[in-house]
């Protein structure tokens, strides 16, 4: 395990154990390195400014306390690359706006000489054409995202294949990605069942202040088996 990963694991181990203590031979043999080396783990985190509490002794141990978080650590510049071409491939999809922020922010967290190798590096990638709900408008899109992101109920406007114009009340639940396109996952009370309502294909989306109540998975059969969820 590189020891980046090794400092959040000892950091997420003494969390899941806090308030109780846990010793450095504990430890070590979790992660199957020397005691002398999880020493050194701690010193780092120490230094980093992680609130490690320590007892001496040969049988000493360490805790935190739980809701202790560990601090970000610099991304090489390929992990940097990675994610910006995540996020260059959202562009004109769900959440984008939420995206450049991200990157703006991750970028001004990194090392100057980082930021360049990272630029030189993301210079010779290349990505092709976005999917057609680039036509999405600007604001559609953001009243669609509200609406997933805050579970709102909306008064939607859809046009279905055949262009056929109808109008449906409808609880927003999620997006789902497939063949190209993005889809609103919504639970509607017009028909009262699960629907997809392609992006591309909404003409007026108006949100009311009322919060959709949970449903299950099940209850929405839109959710296909091919469909997974974003990891995070």
């Amino acid at each position: 395990m590189p020891r980046s990963d090794r400092l959040y694991a000892i950091v997420d181990e003494l969390r899941a154990r806090a308030p109780s203590r846990v010793t450095r031979r504990e430890l070590a043999d979790r992660f199957e390195v020397s005691s002398r080396t999880i020493e050194r783990d701690i010193e780092a985190l120490l230094l980093a400014g992680v609130p490690v509490w320590s007892d001496p002794g040969r049988d000493g141990g360490y805790s935190i306390v739980r809701a202790t978080s560990m601090p970000p650590l610099n991304l090489t510049p390929e992990e940097a690359v990675a994610i910006v071409v995540a996020l260059a491939t959202s562009t004109d999809l769900p959440y984008q706006d939420a995206g450049r922020r991200a990157r703006a922010k991750l970028l001004s967290g990194m090392r100057e000489a980082d930021v360049r190798a990272a630029r030189e590096l993301a210079d010779r990638v290349r990505i092709g054409p976005v999917a057609d709900d680039a036509m999405v408008a600007a604001e559609l899109r953001a009243h669609v995202e509200a609406a997933v992101a805050e579970r709102r109920v909306g008064e939607l406007t859809y046009r279905d294949r055949k262009r056929r114009s109808t109008r449906r009340v409808v609880e927003a639940h999620g997006l789902y990605l497939t063949g190209g396109h993005w889809y609103l996952v919504a639970w509607c009370r017009t028909r009262e069942a699960g629907r997809v309502f392609r992006l591309d294909r909404v003409e007026a989306l108006r949100l009311t202040e009322e919060r959709a109540a949970e449903r299950p998975i099940a209850d929405l059969s839109i959710w296909v088996t091919q469909g997974r969820t974003v990891e995070i």
